[in-house]
């Protein structure tokens, strides 16, 4: 893929005869989220500018799901409903919903709990079509919570509430009113990018994939656990360019107390298995595909050696809030274990010498020394600063 990033200003959608609309796959895993599921299929029905399908994946839910989606099939013919027998996860979910895909133009996969944006598949879809190279277009996914009224795109973002490893912040970001053009890196450029920071950056609703190269990279990984989005768009970068859609966002990501991103944060193991599954979808790539990279060696070095320094800044953060329980600090132990095993050199970053010190002090103590709440709100200022340029500029 080229090796360049370049910015194309906005064109108004072009008017289309309906036999000539691309036809946009939806895949729809759900398990136990029957009261969101309604709203989530009408949003994609509701899309202009393409022709929409829905498949519906029931995963052996035990609510009301098997009555929802039978009458959402039946009131919709562009609409598809499938149940498993038993619980199969939502790897083996979402893999079986790309075989129903393969004869689409394009393809997503949204959680039944998560919702796309008016114009989000036209707005992706002619920036694909204009650019034939691009395989992967994503934007920004808004936050909202379960319950409140949905975050409306001409409001002022400062002060917008996103739920992060403190729980809820609030954040000044950029404006969500208006499509302000696209950003096209070269596959290769976007690969570098997600290495030196270590995440995937796509929650994974408001990510639209090109079909035939789906079909290329293949299925999703099972070994990446929760991150196995991170791995397949680390695949489809290796053999296309990717695209963000700037400014309007492109769906609307739902937190709610049983969502996977809620309860991985606040769980006192879920760090360690967030930052697991993300080394496994990094290594796995590098094993496979990313292994003909121009420098796959360095990168995988950086990404390494990124995880574990926010590894050891975890364990640190938890000696600082003090230990209420065994369990949270073998928790935190485990983490420094994981920052060793990811990167052999850990003990020469500068984290470690942070954690030693306080372990040193003692778990509860080490706010009570100036340096160390003046090194958290370095720490915090630069995760701010990452949030506000991922809602800004998509990396």
């Amino acid at each position: 893929m080229s090796e360049r990033a370049t910015t194309i200003a906005e064109a108004p959608p072009r008017a289309a005869p309906a036999a000539t609309l691309p036809l946009v796959k939806a895949i729809v895993p759900c398990y136990r989220y029957a009261s969101y599921l309604p709203e989530c299929v009408a949003s994609v029905l509701a899309q202009d500018g393409v022709e929409a399908r829905v498949l519906v994946i029931d995963d052996c839910s035990p609510d009301e799901t098997p009555e929802v989606c039978r009458r959402l099939a039946a009131g919709d013919e562009r609409v598809e409903y499938r149940r498993h027998a038993e619980n199969m996860g939502l790897i083996a979910s979402v893999n079986e919903g790309l075989e129903w895909a393969a004869d689409s133009d394009y393809t997503v996969v949204i959680s039944a709990d998560d919702l796309l944006s008016p114009g989000a598949l036209r707005r992706a879809t002619s920036v694909m079509e204009d650019n034939p190279d691009v395989g992967l277009v994503y934007g920004r996914a808004l936050q909202f919570v379960s319950g409140e009224p949905l975050p409306g795109a001409g409001r002022a973002w400062a002060g917008t509430k996103i739920w992060s490893d403190e729980g809820w912040i609030r954040l000044p970001l950029p404006r969500a009113d208006r499509w302000r053009g696209t950003k096209v890196w070269g596959g290769e450029d976007w690969i570098r990018i997600r290495c030196r920071s270590g995440h995937g950056c796509i929650s994974s609703p408001e990510a639209v994939v090109r079909t035939s190269v789906q079909r290329r990279v293949g299925a999703y990984e099972e070994s990446a656990g929760h991150m196995s989005e991170v791995n397949m768009w680390l695949r489809v970068a290796a053999v296309a360019d990717v695209a963000y859609v700037k400014g309007v966002a492109q769906a609307l990501y739902r937190i709610h107390p049983v969502s996977m991103s809620r309860t991985m944060l606040t769980d006192s193991s879920g760090p360690l298995i967030e930052i697991g599954d993300r080394r496994t979808a990094f290594e796995e790539f590098f094993a496979g595909p990313g292994a003909g990279l121009t420098g796959a060696a360095s990168l995988r070095e950086t990404v390494r050696r990124t995880l574990a320094r926010q590894a050891l800044w975890r364990a640190s953060r938890s000696y600082d809030r003090g230990f209420d329980d065994e369990r949270q600090r073998q928790a935190a132990d485990a983490l420094v274990d994981f920052a060793l095993e990811t990167y052999p050199r850990a003990r020469r970053l500068r984290e470690w010498w942070g954690l030693t010190l306080r372990r040193r002090i003692g778990a509860g103590r080490s706010l009570w020394f100036p340096l160390f709440p003046l090194t958290g709100a370095g720490h915090r200022a630069r995760a701010h600063y990452n949030r506000f340029r991922l809602h800004a500029r998509g990396i």
